[in-house]
């Protein structure tokens, strides 16, 4: 009996083992990949703007979350609205997870509204990686614009400094135009939004649309807190209590109601704000890595205290969530989809 014994627990020891193998090898396999790798999270704008800012907050703190922790280098890419970006990670980046990228939000909705022949990549497509901020976007002008009010800008021509189609600093005054009846004359053409802040300043434009909370501090910490400008707007699904209390009224009191559906379709890619994308064919287990290593970065309290630090809304959402809301966002009914173009891409 006792040998027999002997042998059961020789078997019970082979089959534990046997199982720990089974167990271990993703860990180890992720651990293998990522070690001694090099992340590139590429910037879909210049140098100095708020998505630059984020982008680089997220680079110092990512790698500590992902299995090996590889080196996170930023790397900026701008142009076209985040389009090049894009492209860059749907055509060219390697589909390893070893490319990554934080673009705007329009570079995954604008080909929603444009001829297909026009992109390269399909948005639905794309790996989402996660959101760093889900929130609201403002319009402002200098404190000696004629136009301080959201009803002013419906009385009088006011030039707004923008980026190019596909950037929110074109887009969103294009869209309050249409469905508002504001007269922006829209200045395309800046690089980033420090360039259009330095506009507003020298008063080479009124003012600058569509940018968001978080921006601002970035770019100019001073504007809002000190109401250094005529900050007459906000935009978004639901008002942010903080603008509130500031006295900007939401642009749910100005849109009329046959427009508030195209307007709800439009304000919902605020949801992901910050977008961080992977190519399309990167394995899942990459995938998986990258979104888990995103939301416990996003949990992070040197992240949270480094955001902080910088003035950073930090309103995260996760990879899943995001596809989920670009697939509805795709699904919506063509007639929609047509007064939506009409409104950012008016003929």
């Amino acid at each position: 009996m006792a040998h027999s014994h002997s042998q059961s627990v020789s078997r019970l020891a082979v089959v534990v083992a046997a199982g720990s193998l089974m167990v271990a090898p993703h860990g180890a396999v992720a651990q293998d990949f990522w070690a001694g790798k090099t992340v590139s999270l590429i910037i879909g704008s210049e140098a100095g703007s708020g998505y630059d800012t984020y982008a680089r907050v997220v680079a110092r703190h990512l790698h500590k979350h992902l299995p090996g922790r590889p080196t996170v280098v930023p790397q900026n890419m701008g142009g076209a609205g985040s389009k090049r970006a894009t492209e860059f990670i749907a055509l060219i980046a390697p589909k390893d997870g070893t490319s990554i990228a934080l673009v705007f939000p329009g570079a995954i909705a604008d080909p929603m509204i444009t001829p297909r022949e026009q992109w390269r990549y399909d948005p639905a497509k794309l790996e989402f990686i996660g959101t760093v901020d889900s929130g609201t976007r403002l319009c402002a002008t200098h404190l000696d614009s004629k136009v301080k009010t959201f009803e002013d800008a419906r009385k009088q021509t006011v030039t707004i400094g923008a980026s190019a189609p596909g950037g929110s600093t074109y887009d969103y005054p294009t869209m309050l135009n249409a469905l508002t009846g504001t007269k922006f004359k829209v200045v395309a053409g800046y690089k980033g939004t420090t360039d259009v802040a330095v506009a507003i300043e020298r008063k080479e434009v009124d003012g600058w649309c569509g940018i968001e909370i978080s921006t601002f501090y970035a770019v100019r910490p001073e504007w809002l807190p000190k109401k250094q400008v005529n900050t007459f707007v906000q935009l978004g699904l639901q008002p942010n209590a903080d603008m509130t209390a500031l006295g900007i009224p939401s642009i749910w009191n100005f849109v009329p109601e046959q427009n508030k559906k195209v307007m709800e379709l439009i304000v919902s890619q605020q949801v992901f704000q910050r977008p961080i994308i992977a190519p399309p064919g990167t394995p899942a287990a990459r995938v998986k890595e990258l979104q888990d290593g995103f939301m416990a970065t996003a949990k992070d309290k040197e992240f949270l205290a480094d955001a902080a630090r910088l003035k950073l809304q930090i309103n995260p959402q996760s990879g899943p969530d995001v596809a989920a809301l670009v697939k509805r966002m795709y699904a919506s009914p063509p007639d929609l989809i047509a007064r939506m173009k009409n409104a950012v891409r008016p003929q």
